[in-house]
C-alpha cells in the first residue's frame, strides 16, 4: 500500500527515495524460501537443471541471460515514467470463501514480483526472494504474445501480404513440410493440426523438438513433426513450435532478428526503461517460445501499451486492427471462443482470451508469469512467479491469482 502524498512530501528526497524502496519488499517470509534455494544465495542453475530443479528456479529464473547466449533489446533513450499513485488504494480479493489483500496473495504464492498499474500509474509493486526491480524475470511463453506484435508489424509494412498465405510463401525451405503448408493466421491460433505434445514432462514432443533444434537448427527441427491430425484452423491446439514457426518467418521476411526489428519498433518506443534479452537457439533465430527476460516493471510499460490499444504518446505502436484482432475473442471463429478452446480461456492471436463480453485478455507463460490486460479500465497486473508445477493449473496458484485478478477488476469497474 503506497502512503498519503501529503505524509511523503514531509521527507527529505534521499530519504523518501530510500523509503519508496522499502515499501517496494514484503516484511514477511515468502513461500518455500529455503527449498527454492535462499540459504545458498538463490544461485543461478545451468543449461540442465535451471527448467526443471527447484532449487535454482528463483536464480535461473531471473538470470537466465547468463545461462544461454541471446541478443538484447536496447532501452529507450528516455524511458516512459511510472508514477506512484497518490493515497492508499487498498486492493483485495475472495477466495475460497476468504477476503484476503495483495500481500495475502504473495505470502501464500511463489511469487518473485507483482506489479500492478492503473492509468499509468503504479497501485502496487512488491518483489519476493531477494529479486529488485532491476531484476530481469523471464517471460516463458509470454514470449509467445511478443511475436505476435511483430507478425502484426510485418503484416502493416507490407512484409507479409496476408495472413491467409502459407508460410512456404516466405520459407521456401518449409515446403512441403505439414508447418510449410500452414497458413500464418493458423499458426498464430495454434491451429495448424500437427500433432504435437507440450506437458512439460521431459518426455513430450517438447522437449524433443528442442533438442532437434538446438542440434540441427530450426528448419529441420519443424520438419520433423509431419502428422496432420486434423484440419488446419478448425482447433485450438497449444503447441510452442507454432510459435517458433512464426519466429522463422519472421527472419525471413525482415532480413533481421527479431529482437533487432523489435528494439526500434516496440521496446524503446514503448519507453523500456532497462535492456531486454532474448535467448537465442544455435541458428541464431530467437528462443521465441519464451526466454524473453525484462524488468517487471517494463513488462507493465507492454501490458499499458497493449490496454492502450498499442498506442504510447499519441503514436500508434502496434496496429490496432491487429491487436483488436489478436485480443478480442469476438472475432475469432467459434472454435477458438472462451469455453472452446479451452474450457476457460479463449484463443487469439497467441494472446489468451477471458470469457464475458468485456474485452479482456492475458499473456502467461509456465509456473505463473502472467501479465493481464483491461482496456476498458486501462488496468494491468504482472506477475512474475516460481511456482511448483509448470501447469499451474495442478495447484492453487492459478485460481489464487485468477481471484486477486478479478478482485482487482472489480474494485475499478465490473467483471
Amino acid at each position: 500500500m503506497q502512503p498519503h502524498r501529503n505524509f511523503l512530501t514531509r521527507f527529505p528526497a534521499c530519504f523518501l527515495a530510500c523509503f519508496l524502496v522499502v515499501l517496494a519488499f514484503p516484511a514477511f517470509a515468502a513461500p518455500d524460501e529455503e527449498l527454492l534455494g535462499k540459504d545458498k544465495g538463490y544461485p543461478v542453475g545451468t543449461r540442465a537443471t535451471w527448467f526443471f530443479d527447484e532449487g535454482v528456479r528463483v536464480g535461473s529464473f531471473s538470470h537466465v541471460d547468463e545461462i544461454f547466449p541471446h541478443n538484447t533489446l536496447s532501452k529507450a533513450e528516455s524511458s516512459l515514467p511510472l508514477a506512484v499513485a497518490a493515497g492508499e488504494t487498498k486492493l483485495g480479493y475472495r477466495f475460497e470463501n476468504q477476503s484476503w489483500t495483495l500481500d495475502d496473495f504473495l505470502a501464500h504464492q511463489r511469487v518473485t514480483g507483482l506489479l500492478v498499474i492503473k492509468d499509468g500509474a503504479v497501485l502496487f509493486e512488491r518483489y519476493q526472494y531477494d529479486r529488485k526491480p532491476e531484476d530481469r524475470f523471464i517471460s516463458h511463453s509470454m514470449a509467445k504474445s511478443i511475436v505476435s506484435l511483430a507478425v502484426g508489424m510485418a503484416v502493416a509494412e507490407g512484409r507479409i501480404a496476408s495472413l491467409d498465405d502459407m508460410i512456404s510463401k516466405y520459407v521456401p525451405k518449409l515446403a512441403g513440410s505439414a508447418y510449410g503448408e500452414t497458413s500464418i493466421r493458423s499458426a498464430l491460433r495454434m491451429s495448424s493440426g500437427v500433432q504435437f505434445s507440450e506437458v512439460y514432462d521431459g518426455q513430450d514432443d517438447l522437449t524433443k523438438f528442442v533438442i532437434a533444434r538446438s542440434r540441427d537448427g530450426s528448419i529441420s527441427a519443424l520438419r520433423q513433426f509431419e502428422t496432420r491430425e486434423a484440419e488446419q484452423g478448425t482447433r485450438f491446439h497449444y503447441a510452442s513450435s507454432e510459435t517458433v514457426l512464426l519466429a522463422v518467418l519472421l527472419r525471413e521476411v525482415t532480413g533481421t532478428s527479431l529482437s533487432q526489428y523489435l528494439t526500434t519498433r516496440l521496446w524503446q518506443p514503448m519507453g523500456a526503461e532497462g535492456d531486454a534479452t532474448w535467448t537465442v537457439s544455435t541458428d541464431g533465430i530467437e528462443t521465441a517460445l519464451g526466454n524473453f527476460n525484462a524488468t517487471l516493471r517494463d513488462f507493465g510499460r507492454l501490458g499499458m501499451l497493449l490496454a492502450n490499444d498499442g498506442m504510447v504518446g499519441g503514436k500508434q505502436i502496434v496496429p490496432k486492427d491487429y491487436l483488436l484482432d489478436a485480443t478480442d475473442w469476438h472475432r475469432q471463429p467459434a472454435a477458438f471462443a472462451p469455453g472452446k478452446a479451452t474450457p476457460y480461456f479463449g484463443y487469439g492471436y497467441q494472446f489468451w482470451l477471458y470469457p464475458g463480453e468485456k474485452r479482456r485478455f492475458a499473456l502467461m507463460g509456465v509456473y505463473g508469469q502472467s501479465i493481464f490486460v483491461d482496456p476498458e479500465l486501462k488496468l494491468v497486473m504482472v506477475v512474475t512467479a516460481v511456482a511448483k508445477n509448470a501447469n499451474v493449473g495442478k495447484e492453487s496458484f492459478a485460481f489464487e491469482r485468477g481471484a486477486a485478478w478479478r478482485g482487482i477488476v472489480e474494485k475499478f469497474g465490473s467483471w
